[in-house]
């Protein structure tokens, strides 16, 4: 490999990048941008990937979740906190009645930017821009709206800034504090099964805090009772926003992307000899992986090899995206040629993206069987092959949407999709669907201990 810089990335092929108009006025905001205080800290991401190395060695998972595409228009304190108190709910049952410590990573404080199928986007004869995230051009179906404008860039750090902020107070500042278990619950989740099922499980966790208290053992007295580490993650797509935030930890001088705890690279991507490869293989945050049906396993070996060459456990996380029933073809494989090598990684479920299909009354949705499919077949592979299935990585809110159809306990209809259909790109559990997909999860963690 070539020597790495934070600019190197700019000698590579890149791809799902805007073309700015005014670039001026490009290098003014990026030049503004890399002035501006960091979004999180090298300290923090190192231990999130000490976190995330206990999941590798099978002794914690990992819940990744949050929004599709953060937008500016839906920015508001209250949408932060459910899906805070939603992830909130899924980690406690996670925790409990799985048996395991669980790692908390929400795709939030800076999940702006969207790769697209295609470059541009037609309706009624008229074409323009696609629309790639509310960090480089507008939702709106017109010319101007479609421009991508780099000013946009400062509007998306300073609401990350102000959600990390919101964030970190929830995680420290009582709202994580397990006395406050039947307080997570939101709303529209508490007359249906999978709620039913959650208080049921919230009165044990009382009942063992009241055993606890009287041996000693308080949120005032353990910092684990009544806080939380709490992360943030987004898909590395928008480089030039990237390599402003990149710094040289003042501790270690090893370079650190400073946007987020943790970044990935999507399937689209992904190419060895690209761009996104070459500009996270030299930054020290926990680096995720997107791998699709179409991933070869000789390159995702070479690819371990550009993101991980020290082999580190907790620094390189696979996140699996093969689509329901097409898992126990593509997964496999490239299981034992990482077992075969010897490599560190850990494996995580994104069961969202291969199960993308069109209405009848042509909304983009998500069945939740097929979710629910694709996660079972992940744990089932990893149970054949004798390896452990770290984690989920969700499209998930905390809001009372209805995108994704189906669910046992709140069965979202495709009738059901005009009602509550907000999302700007792809659609999302929303908490009642994402609390049962937890449940599924957490049983089958109970039955691998077994």
């Amino acid at each position: 490999m070539s020597i790495w810089s934070p600019t190197s990335w700019r000698e590579k092929p890149i791809l799902q990048q805007p073309t700015y108009p005014n670039k001026d006025e490009l290098e003014r905001v990026l030049k503004e941008l890399k002035n501006y205080p960091p979004l999180v800290f090298a300290g923090e991401a190192r231990r999130l990937k000490e976190q995330l190395a206990d999941v590798v060695n099978g002794e914690a998972f990992l819940l990744q979740g949050g929004d599709c595409a953060e937008s500016f228009s839906e920015f508001h304190a209250d949408n932060i906190r459910d899906t805070f108190k939603a992830l909130m709910q899924m980690a406690v049952v996670l925790t409990y009645a799985g048996g395991v410590p669980v790692v908390k990573v929400g795709r939030l404080g800076g999940q702006f930017a969207k790769p697209r199928s295609a470059d541009t986007e037609t309706i009624d004869g008229v074409t323009l821009d696609a629309y790639r995230g509310d960090i480089i051009n507008g939702v709106e179906f017109t010319k101007e709206a479609r421009v991508p404008d780099p000013k946009r860039m400062i509007q998306a750090y300073n609401q990350s800034a102000a959600t990390q902020n919101l964030l970190r107070a929830f995680a420290s500042g009582g709202m994580a504090d397990l006395h406050r278990v039947h307080q997570w619950n939101l709303d529209f989740t508490n007359k249906n099964e999978v709620s039913e099922k959650y208080e049921k499980l919230a009165k044990e966790i009382d009942n063992s805090l009241q055993f606890m208290k009287a041996c000693g053992i308080t949120s005032k007295t353990y910092r684990n009772l009544r806080e939380t580490d709490f992360y943030t993650s987004h898909e590395a797509l928008l480089l030039p926003y990237e390599e402003a935030f990149t710094r040289k930890d003042s501790l270690t001088g090893e370079w650190y992307d400073t946007s987020a705890h943790m970044l990935w690279i999507g399937d689209r991507t992904r190419q060895l000899d690209g761009a996104h490869v070459e500009y996270l293989r030299g930054v020290n945050n926990p680096i995720g992986l997107k791998a699709g049906p179409s991933m070869d396993p000789d390159d995702l070996i070479r690819l371990c090899d550009a993101l991980n060459p020290n082999n580190e456990a907790g620094r390189l996380n696979i996140i699996v995206r093969m689509g329901a029933n097409k898992v126990a073809e593509g997964m496999p494989k490239l299981i034992r040629a990482i077992e075969r090598e010897g490599r560190k990684v850990l494996w995580s479920c994104d069961p969202m993206h291969g199960n993308t299909i069109k209405s009848s009354n042509n909304y983009k949705t998500r069945p939740v069987d097929a979710v629910l499919t694709e996660m079972k077949q992940f744990f089932q592979v990893h149970k054949s092959e004798g390896t452990y299935a770290g984690g989920v990585h969700l499209e998930m809110t905390g809001k009372n949407v209805t995108e994704c159809i189906g669910g046992d306990s709140f069965i979202v209809t495709e009738g059901d999709l005009s009602s509550r259909y907000h999302t700007h790109c792809d659609p999302r559990l929303n908490a009642n669907q994402a609390l049962e997909l937890a449940f599924l999860i957490a049983d089958t963690l109970k039955e691998g201990r077994k």
